[in-house]
């Protein structure tokens, strides 16, 4: 029966995300922001797909302390899970994400035409150099910046260093940073075929105010996620 669920789900999530992919190219023909209310449809109906067929359901906490406009969210990344929550849980967010995302047919074309920030994590510097005007452009348009500290998905348990492109985003832009913890790693874990039913929290922390020093705003980013994601996966392993 396990093995049988988790076809099942696969199954469904894989294929609505593929039909909403080609059932909304039209949208890509659309300005930017009118193509990010398709995007928030597509994600809408692929959360609902996840509650009503896989039992994945969750909150978020904290909303309260999102800032207004723009501002740079700092999230944990423990499954594929939350790169389809950043459209539901905040407002036209300008994502930073790996450039070998945009080849991907369809769905690398929303990424890139939705207002995505592409970094080539092979060319550390020059990387940089191009994500600072385009997150500047976003922070201008009132939009959050949504980037994930340790760069890659890293499985509950485990650590990672934070890159540079965090503190990057910090110093340039001169915004407030937001932790986001999260618990999805429990329920979705990296690279497994198996999901589990429950519920998924976000907690959104208050934000570290801008002009701080470097080191200082990387230790309270660290202390910050980590010992809320900590409480989140106790609390829900309890």
């Amino acid at each position: 029966m396990k093995y049988l669920q988790a076809i099942w789900f696969n199954l469904t999530f894989y294929a609505a995300n593929l039909v909403m992919s080609v059932g909304l190219c039209w949208a890509l023909l659309l300005p930017r922001k009118q193509l990010v209310k398709a995007v928030y449809v597509w994600l809408r109906a692929v959360a609902w797909i996840e509650y009503h067929v896989g039992g994945i359901q969750y909150q978020v906490i904290g909303r309260e302390n999102i800032p207004r406009g723009a501002c740079i969210i700092a999230s944990k990344h423990q499954s594929e899970w939350e790169t389809f929550k950043m459209h539901l849980i905040f407002k036209d967010p300008a994502i930073v994400l790996k450039r070998e995302l945009l080849k991907i047919p369809l769905i690398g074309w929303y990424m890139n035409l939705s207002g995505s920030i592409a970094i080539d994590r092979g060319a550390a510097i020059k990387s940089l150099h191009k994500m600072l005007p385009a997150a500047k452009i976003a922070a201008a348009e009132g939009r959050p910046i949504v980037i994930f500290p340790e760069g890659t998905r890293v499985a509950i348990g485990e650590s990672r260093p934070y890159k540079v492109g965090v503190a990057a985003l910090y110093q340039g832009l001169k915004l407030p940073i937001v932790p986001m913890a999260l618990n999805s790693g429990l329920l979705w874990p990296k690279n497994s075929f198996f999901k589990k039913r429950g519920l998924i929290t976000v907690e959104i922390l208050p934000p570290i105010p801008p002009g701080l020093p470097r080191d200082e705003m990387m230790q309270k980013l660290r202390e910050a996620l980590d010992t809320a994601t900590a409480r989140l996966v106790k609390k829900s392993a309890a």
